[in-house]
């Protein structure tokens, strides 16, 4: 989308000419020629000049104007931030959950094109778009090295019809691609692969830049490329040829000095940055990574702070380009030519170099000095909760029993230690439970009472029923509170790093060599980020000691840390959830959120990869690792963390099998010519327009029924108890919800194992589907009949509107107590059941919420699934970036209290009626009225802000949505 050399460009005199060292030319919009005219854009952050080349380059006088240019090269540090930038990206990446339903939405608009006698070939992404398949892969087998075939296998048979749907979109679109299954997780595909430093549209030169449908897109900040995450509805739209619209945000600079200490590692690195920078409260502001220590960092330790950015909350984590990037690159088997561009381009720009302290004017400095980092953890259930390795078992037995309100568990101090047999097998776990690794003494969990009382918790040991199995084939499993089992190896932020992928590798290897072993029961995996990382534990002969840890290869993809860590066995999910155990997961992912992991595992924290090692041998977290044995190895001696942990000279001797060009490049190769047998049997249909077979994975989304390319005003007239009336207004709505802090995307989108007893459980039994072929709700998102059945049906989402149980605990699950008219009124049902009451009524309704609404992955579906209930406005302390703009994207209103004021301050219960009132105008952030209308007939007004934040979500909201607004500029252009 680079624009071309035309006289009647506005800053024509700003393309300029750069050489290579080659002696091969190029051209491009130059910011030092720029900053002739704006002096102040030679202090800009690097990460803002990178946004300013694509407003420059792009300025055609429509979507980008000479004013936005002004307005960005004077970018203020300090100034404020009410401009908004309309930022072109280079290209769109998606992975397969969030892209499947942008697929569909795209197959839908051609559809809808067709139905208006319109060329659907008018419907095409305009710049190039990647689908990594990474998201379907699940650790149903694990511990043995037949796991990775197993799973695979598993995953096609499963996702059969989203994949031949896939190569649809492949056959019907031109700039359409996909990364087949089996090849990485779409963050370190990115990285190694689809990044390619700069663009080239005819004789001009731009910057890679990019969106990407999921939040961790960030991971790519890390080799100076600007991008982050956003929902498949803004991606869908910068595909479109959308620009991507922002505020211009305030940019905090971190500045790393000094060096990390031995035996520290870049992930004990990044959950110091995350909690640093959570306490600064950088949400919606980019941060960039300058000074020393900066410079210290290996290209793929960047790449894991980068990815941890929504973590910390920043919509970016920006590394500027340097000579460890164009190190990276030579390494990852990008072309000669490809890098000499790169490097001349950034030079000529005068974006080369990480910048010293003083170099830059930020809004704000943070400063950290490497040497201070110790070993982490965080956790049990955020990512922003670090602690010191040699305080986890402290934290853990504190919040054992502290309330729920404060992070804790809300147990009897006295239940802490003690061990649960519960019952008895039949020879062990029931057969389709995951398989214990060869050789291993299969566990037997046995019961004391299947009540799940204070009394059975407290049952002595005499008392169990004890299954009399030979020695040789079973052995009496003890679960107690703190036991780790799930042990992973996972996720894009350490999944991409060699330094802690060796280091779990040289730990396994010691740990071996000294007689340490993983409990069979523990369920541990390794879910490598590419390929190319089997690739170096092989060569580094490492690999075999993970194995017979139970560490073997699981699949590549990401699996724990999105909730894809398949089932425990099903005697020990009674176990738990008969003695309310908090039990634990330890994993080298991004997210622990309740429920996240395994729904019946409470406690979850993230951990490097020697760590989550450590900890499957130690077997629970209620051991002091830096000061208590592991475990006791040959002879029966102790053996200590410190005796196994590998030297940094250890694992350095070691990285130069892990930057194998020759590696990257015949890996990569097979994308096109050797995409595996698995996918080659995939077929799918052909056309311009998708022809919607019957599919309960895929189905035509409804957000196009009634479309019209003459644009309407969105919203009816009503009248409501305040007899005002507003087109944007919403009058008369029932409360839906009333929620606390934190309510996540995990919450409100549909996520993990589908109950066979939930409205999509249900749905999907009457269309044929057995419960064993149910799938995950990711992966059925291309089928809004499930995923609107399975938003807010989370089983640890707590509705407040839900009276206290005895006890003042508070019930899980997605209830809502209906409140409309006739004999249902105050009943306790499915907020789907009541949501389609609401829907026949034509009653609209709101969700009341606390801070942090929306927080977690980019989940589209979060404000689809929203929209579909008939929610019409939510409002809350603070909003999650990337969801609130997904309700605005979808035609929800979200609405922020003002300081001070809350639903609980307002006394609300969920009886009342609610009339929304927002300014003729719908003046971005400006001010709202909320006219509360209670059942004893008082009326009460309070003002909060209508967080609708830039002029084109205006006109977005007013189109009914971002996706009408496309398709009719696209179809009338």
């Amino acid at each position: 989308m680079a624009a071309s050399n035309t006289p009647d460009h506005a800053f024509a005199g700003t393309l300029k000419t750069f050489t290579t060292a080659s002696g091969k030319e190029g051209r491009f919009y130059s910011l030092p020629a720029l900053a002739r005219k704006f002096p102040g854009v030679s202090r800009l952050p690097v990460s803002i000049r990178i946004v300013l080349e694509s407003v420059l380059r792009n300025c055609d006088g429509r979507k980008v104007t000479p004013a936005h240019v002004e307005q960005l090269a004077n970018w203020g540090p300090d100034a404020p931030r009410k401009d908004e930038i309309p930022f072109v990206v280079s290209r769109v990446v998606l992975q397969d959950f969030t892209g499947v339903p942008l697929l569909a939405d795209l197959a839908a608009m051609r559809s809808a094109a067709q139905r208006l006698g319109k060329n659907p070939q008018k419907i095409e992404p305009l710049v190039p778009v990647d689908l990594v398949v990474d998201h379907s892969i699940m650790v149903d087998h694990y511990g043995t090295k037949k796991a990775l075939d197993l799973n695979m296998k598993l995953e096609f048979q499963r996702n059969r019809e989203r994949y031949e749907f896939m190569k649809w979109g492949m056959q019907a679109f031109d700039t359409f691609g996909v990364v087949p299954p089996g090849f990485g997780i779409v963050h370190q595909v990115n990285l190694e692969y689809l990044a390619r430093g700069v663009h080239k549209a005819g004789k001009v030169y731009y910057p890679d830049t990019l969106v990407g449908t999921d939040s961790h897109t960030t991971m790519i900040n890390g080799i100076g490329v600007v991008g982050w995450g956003v929902g498949g509805i803004e991606a869908e739209a910068a595909m479109l040829g959308q620009p991507v619209y922002l505020l211009t945000p305030d940019v905090v600079g971190f500045e790393l000095t000094g060096r990390l200490r031995e035996g520290v590692t870049a992930t004990d690195l990044v959950l110091t940055v995350t909690e640093l920078l959570r306490r600064h409260k950088v949400v919606g502001k980019f941060v960039e990574f300058f000074g020393e220590g900066t410079r210290t960092l290996a290209l793929p330790d960047r790449a894991t702070i980068g990815n941890m950015a929504p973590e910390y909350g920043a919509t970016m984590g920006f590394f500027p380009v340097d000579e460890k990037t164009i190190e990276y690159f030579k390494g990852t088997g990008r072309t000669k030519g490809e890098i000499e561009a790169f490097e001349a381009y950034f030079k000529a720009q005068g974006l080369f170099g990480v910048p010293r302290a003083g170099d830059i004017d930020y809004s704000q400095v943070v400063r950290l000095d490497l040497g201070d980092v110790t070993p982490s953890l965080a956790g049990p259930k955020r990512p922003q909760d670090r602690i010191e390795l040699g305080q986890v078992s402290r934290q853990f037995a504190a919040l054992f029993s502290k309330p729920v309100a404060e992070s804790g568990f809300n147990q009897p101090p006295e239940r802490l230690t003690l061990r649960h047999r519960v019952g008895c097998g039949e020879g062990g776990p029931a057969a389709e439970a995951p398989q214990p690794r060869p050789g291993a003494a299969r566990p037997v969990v046995e019961m004391v009472s299947n009540r799940p009382t204070l009394e059975t918790a407290h049952a002595p040991a005499a008392t169990a029923t004890v299954c009399e199995l030979p020695k040789d084939e079973a052995q009496v499993l003890k679960i107690g509170n703190g036991d780790v089992l799930i042990a992973a190896i996972t996720s894009c932020t350490n999944t991409s790093n060699p330094s802690v992928l060796l280091a779990a590798g040289l730990l396994a290897k010691k740990a071996v060599k000294a007689g340490l072993r993983v409990a069979p029961h523990i369920k541990t995996s390794l879910a490598p980020g590419s390929r190319i990382v089997t690739e170096y534990l092989q060569k580094t002969e490492l690999l075999p000691y993970l194995e017979k840890l139970g560490f073997a290869v699981a699949g590549y993809g990401c699996t724990t840390c999105i909730g894809n860590a398949g089932d425990l066995a099903p005697e020990i999910n009674e176990a738990i959830t008969a003695n309310d155990l908090v039990c634990a997961a330890v994993l080298s992912g991004n997210r622990n959120f309740e429920a996240r992991i395994h729904p019946n595992l409470k406690a979850n924290f993230l951990a490097s990869p020697p760590l989550v090692v450590a900890y499957a041998i130690a077997g629970t977290v209620l051991k002091d690792l830096m000061t208590e044995p592991l475990g006791r190895g040959k002879g029966g001696r102790d053996v200590y963390l410190g005796d196994v942990w590998p030297s940094s000279d250890e694992i350095h001797a070691l990285m130069k099998h892990a930057m194998n060009r020759k590696a990257f490049k015949e890996n990569y190769a097979k994308v096109h010519k050797e995409p595996g047998a698995l996918w080659k049997k995939i077929n799918g249909v052909t056309g311009d327009v998708y022809s919607w077979p019957a599919s309960t994975y895929i189905a035509e989304p409804p957000f196009f029924a009634g479309f019209a390319l003459d644009s309407v005003a969105a919203g009816a007239e009503s009248t409501g108890a305040s007899g005002e009336n507003s087109a944007d207004s919403v009058l008369g709505a029932r409360i839906m919800a009333l929620f606390g802090d934190s309510i996540t995307t995990d919450h409100i989108s549909p996520a993990g194992s589908i109950k066979e007893s939930s409205p999509a459980g249900q749905w999907l039994l009457q269309h044929g589907v057995q419960k064993a072929d149910f799938n995950s709700y990711g992966a059925r998102r291309g089928n809004h009949d499930v995923m609107m059945r399975g938003t807010f049906a989370n089983v640890r989402i707590k509705n407040l509107m839900i009276p206290p149980l005895p006890g003042g605990s508070r019930e899980e699950g997605g209830v809502t107590l209906f409140q409309g008219d006739g004999p249902m009124q105050g009943q306790k049902m499915p907020i789907f059941d009541a949501a389609m009451q609401y829907i026949a009524s034509k009653t609209p309704t709101v969700v009341f919420a606390g801070e942090e609404y929306g927080t977690g992955s980019s989940r589209d579906w979060a404000a689809k699934g929203t929209q579909l209930l008939g929610i019409k406005a939510v409002v809350a302390r603070s909003f999650e970036r990337i969801h609130r703009s997904n309700l605005v994207g979808m035609g929800v209103l979200p609405l922020q209290f003002k300081a001070g004021d809350t639903w609980e301050s307002l006394g609300l219960t969920g009886s009342e009626v609610i009339d929304v009132l927002p300014d003729a105008a719908l003046t971005p952030q400006s001010d709202a009225r909320l006219v509360i209308h209670r059942a004893d007939g008082t009326r009460q007004e309070v003002t909060v802000t209508l967080r609708i934040d830039t002029p084109i979500e205006v006109d977005y909201y007013r189109a009914g949505g971002i996706l009408p607004y496309v398709l009719r500029q696209l179809l009338t252009a």
